[in-house]
């Protein structure tokens, strides 16, 4: 097919500007791309997208050695980097992985398109029929650390949403990314899409950030996922709006009529099964009730495990082997195998510590009292609340939505797993007959 006039070019090498206005001018091409592109993407058909979606994972899939090569490369580089081993294993990928990408791209053109929808629609007295419906937000700008699984991920969901996409990665995945994206436009170019929907800002100079934090003419939202300083820093210095995707300080809390064989599985889960992701408890809350009967298995649990525990003076009291807890735990993304602990007071305490400590990510409730567990469903100010389940499934994927840019942690929408419905916003559309305003 031939390539759309809208080149992708830019994401195949790295650029390295001489100067500051060198950089401000890339910057602006890419904008102005992306700008272009989106108003291609916004007039799509659910059917081109789809086939985009279904080339860009074959195009995965197809090029797996050259994306796994480059991995290879980022990896070498964070060896003399020093990585902690928390963001080494979400910098890592391999065939499984990166297998899941590309389900994750096919999942993502499974879904209804989430453009076009009619959300309301009423008539007036006067005969003006109004509708709202579902479009497109425009150019989104994701800025986000290690993960390369999230340059795919991004790029899907805003092509599914009929968006453009500019990502600036991390500097370790930088390789990998680059990769990722330049199969992506592969898939873009076979589906005759345009190649600049999904682009990379093809440079690891950290100015690049906050270029694109003051580029309202071109991008129209920003969501920054990353550590707490990122995010800070995205919502201090942008003049775009921004979805935030926080820290995942999580927490599962054991009620004291918790199921006990149901609650030693579902806490190692939560803990244990991926320590590296947001989803990860963080904190494990006990009811006093059961500290001396079923904690005691819930921690040796973790302990053969290898998680390291840190608890407060009453844990500590039941076992002494728990290293004492600090404030700064409780307010701690561990993102490794850490967990902090605490005896509460029922239901009630749990709750008082949740909001007080959380992140308001995602936060769970073990019991068999139908009572506690709706009292804390609707009482803890988090965007995921669960009930007998591992905070672990605090992921697009495992909501049905096929992938997500982030979790959003913040209360004004879209909260939660952000994916393609969420990346949408309406306009109204109004149908007259000749009425005027008296």
């Amino acid at each position: 097919m031939t390539p759309n006039p809208i080149t992708g070019e830019v994401l195949l090498r790295e650029r390295t500007p001489s100067s500051q206005a060198d950089l401000i001018r890339e910057m602006q091409a890419i904008g102005q791309r992306a700008r272009k592109a989106a108003a291609m993407l916004a007039l799509a058909s659910a059917e081109a997208k789809t086939s985009a979606l279904r080339a860009t994972a074959a195009a995965v899939q197809a090029n797996a050695s050259a994306i796994l090569a480059a991995n290879a490369r980022d990896l070498a580089e964070a060896d003399g980097e020093d990585l902690a081993p928390a963001l080494r294993d979400r910098l890592a990928l391999d065939p499984k992985r990166l297998e899941a990408v590309a389900a994750g791209l096919e999942a993502i053109a499974a879904l209804p398109d989430p453009v076009g929808r009619s959300l309301a629609r009423w008539m007036r007295p006067n005969g003006l029929d109004i509708e709202r419906v579902s479009v497109p937000l425009g150019v989104i700008g994701i800025i986000y650390e290690s993960r390369p699984n999230v340059t795919a991920d991004a790029g899907g969901l805003a092509l599914k949403s009929g968006n453009a996409a500019i990502l600036r990665g991390g500097s370790e995945s930088f390789y990998s990314s680059r990769a990722l994206v330049t199969a992506l436009a592969e898939g873009l170019r076979t589906a005759s899409l345009p190649q600049a929907a999904i682009q990379l800002v093809p440079t690891r100079d950290r100015a690049a950030v906050g270029l694109m934090l003051g580029m309202n003419e071109y991008i129209d939202v920003i969501v920054p996922r990353g550590g707490r300083s990122l995010i800070e820093r995205v919502q201090r210095e942008s003049r775009i709006p921004v979805i935030a995707h926080l820290e995942g300080i999580c927490h599962t809390y054991v009620d004291g009529a918790a199921d006990p064989k149901k609650a030693r599985a579902v806490v190692l889960n939560a803990k244990m099964r991926r320590v590296s992701i947001c989803g990860a408890t963080e904190t494990l809350l006990v009811d006093r009730n059961i500290a001396t009967t079923l904690m005691p298995q819930i921690l040796a649990d973790l302990r053969t495990a290898g998680c390291e525990l840190r608890g407060d003076a009453a844990v500590r009291t039941i076992d002494p082997a728990v290293l004492p807890a600090a404030e700064e735990d409780w307010r701690t993304e561990y993102l490794d195998a850490i967990l902090s602990v605490a005896i509460v007071d029922g239901v009630e305490g749990a709750i008082g510590h949740i909001n007080h400590w959380g992140s308001h990510h995602t936060d769970a409730i073990i019991t068999e009292d139908e009572a506690a567990a709706e009292r804390f469903l609707r009482e803890v100010d988090s965007a995921i609340v669960l009930v007998n389940a591992s905070t672990q499934f605090a992921d697009g994927g495992e909501f049905g939505m096929g992938a997500e840019i982030g979790i959003s942690t913040q209360r004004l929408p879209p909260r939660g797993p952000v994916g393609a419905e969420q990346l949408t916003t309406y306009k109204y559309l109004v149908r007259g007959n000749g009425q005027v305003r008296p």
